[in-house]
């Protein structure tokens, strides 16, 4: 019979955390407190510019004149706003939100002139009164010219 010679069994090795967690624990202490604090942005004191009120009326001399030309187009001051087959005009909204708030922090009330074209359909017509009243704005008036109609 042959004998075998026997394996020796050394024991696993371990690694104990406590030592590596205290090393971390140190080493966060030693960077905190040699670490420089910088200013935050919090702390800077700075005015940040907003809606500035007249004490007294201010007379705007013009009002927005808004142009409902014959291919759908809704044009202020020559400049065309959203898509002439659109179903809602949101940038005509945000524009004309924009201009009443502008205007009662003049202390004016904002007015709005539509002057459609002698072909302009009148569903073009409809959405622009609605943007008006979507951006709040109630003082609508119609301009009609002979050369249009």
């Amino acid at each position: 019979m042959a004998v075998r010679p026997r394996k020796r069994v050394y024991p696993r090795p371990q690694m104990q955390i406590a030592p590596m967690i205290d090393v971390v624990f140190l080493m966060l202490i030693y960077f905190m407190v040699s670490s420089t604090l910088q200013r935050q942005e919090a702390d800077i004191s700075f005015q940040l510019p907003g809606v500035v009120e007249q004490t007294e009326p201010l007379e705007m001399p013009d009002e927005q004149i808004i142009e409902v030309t014959g291919d759908g187009s809704v044009l202020v001051n020559e400049y065309a706003y959203d898509e002439p087959g659109a179903a809602r005009l949101v940038q005509l909204t945000g524009m004309l939100l924009r201009f009443r708030e502008a205007s009662e922090a003049n202390r004016v009330e904002p007015r709005v002139t539509i002057q459609p074209h002698g072909d302009a359909r009148h569903e073009v017509i409809v959405r622009v009164m609605d943007a008006c009243a979507a951006a709040g704005i109630t003082a609508v008036n119609f301009a009609l010219g002979d050369e249009d109609w």
